[in-house]
């Protein structure tokens, strides 16, 4: 069984094939029109459950495209639609589900929800995102860099803000492509503690972002977040927003990320947002293609 539930759990040279199986797709569809099958169809006569138990936009669009894409089907469905864990447990859903589709991706909120659902299913699971990480972005973003400026093994890579799921992510990364990663946030929202080793911290975000090849940041609030937890995080995180200053202590060719939704004018300036560094668009159409050769790594087609 071949699950991609986090990017420390799979071998690096499979995320190496991942990645170079994405590009290669990537051109191949080069200007075919939108909607186009490939050609070879991978995933036809498969079916695939897209779990939803936190609202998605990039990652239901990218998945149910790129299943079509491919020649397969899906089955969306979402958190109120199973209740994950209330009533039937999360094992029993997932030996049902494996009876009627080839493959589930699951976006949900404790990391314990994916890990229950690959023990027991007797299919592929993919981590769509959970509190802990978010594997797929992080792939979409490598994909990203090396696209624009090379391997990214040996740059310095800069996450500015809080020190979230997607930045554990990147952790993750790291040390699985031999980049240097350095941390500048607030200590209160410093990254989990099982991190320590995989990045530096650096308080000063200003000496944070010298020689850096990257800077990344993601959104300084949740969309679950109550309004008193919104005001303190903004407090905490007004020094560390990505704005030009900030850029400019980079390298000059430096790149701008941020894996969206974003709060414009918070996290990250309008200005480098729609900036020549900035490759977020890049970025996010780079979820579709990386998440198609994922799919294709898992079910081995």
């Amino acid at each position: 069984m071949t699950h991609f539930l986090d990017i420390d759990q799979t071998p690096q040279s499979q995320l190496r094939h991942i990645i170079s199986h994405a590009q290669e797709m990537k051109t191949a569809r080069a200007g075919q029109p939108k909607g186009a099958i490939d050609h070879d169809r991978p995933l036809a006569g498969h079916m695939v459950a897209l779990i939803f138990e936190k609202p998605s936009t990039r990652t239901r669009v990218s998945f149910d495209v790129g299943v079509r894409q491919m020649g397969g089907e899906t089955m969306v469905i979402s958190g109120t639609d199973m209740q994950l864990g209330h009533g039937e447990t999360i094992a029993d859903t997932a030996r049902v589900l494996s009876r009627y589709v080839d493959l589930i991706m699951i976006r949900t909120f404790e990391e314990q929800t994916l890990l229950d659902m690959a023990e027991y299913a007797t299919v592929p699971v993919i981590n769509g995102l959970t509190n802990r990480t978010h594997p797929c972005q992080i792939m979409a973003d490598i994909m990203t860099f090396e696209e624009h400026n090379g391997p990214i093994a040996g740059k310095k890579v800069v996450w500015s803000g809080d020190g979230n799921n997607v930045f554990a992510s990147f952790a993750h990364a790291a040390k699985q492509f031999d980049f240097d990663l350095v941390f500048t946030g607030p200590e209160p929202l410093d990254p989990e503690p099982d991190l320590k080793g995989l990045y530096t911290t650096v308080r000063d975000p200003m000496q944070a972002v010298q020689g850096a090849d990257l800077i990344v940041t993601d959104t300084w609030v949740s969309m679950h977040d109550p309004q008193s937890a919104r005001e303190r995080r903004h407090n905490q995180l007004r020094g560390y927003q990505v704005n030009d200053a900030l850029m400019a202590g980079a390298n000059p060719d430096a790149l701008f990320m941020h894996c969206l939704p974003a709060h414009r004018d918070d996290e990250a300036t309008s200005s480098v947002m729609d900036g020549p560094q900035s490759v977020i668009f890049d970025e996010a159409e780079n979820r579709l293609h990386v998440q198609k050769a994922i799919m294709r790594h898992c079910l081995g087609v």
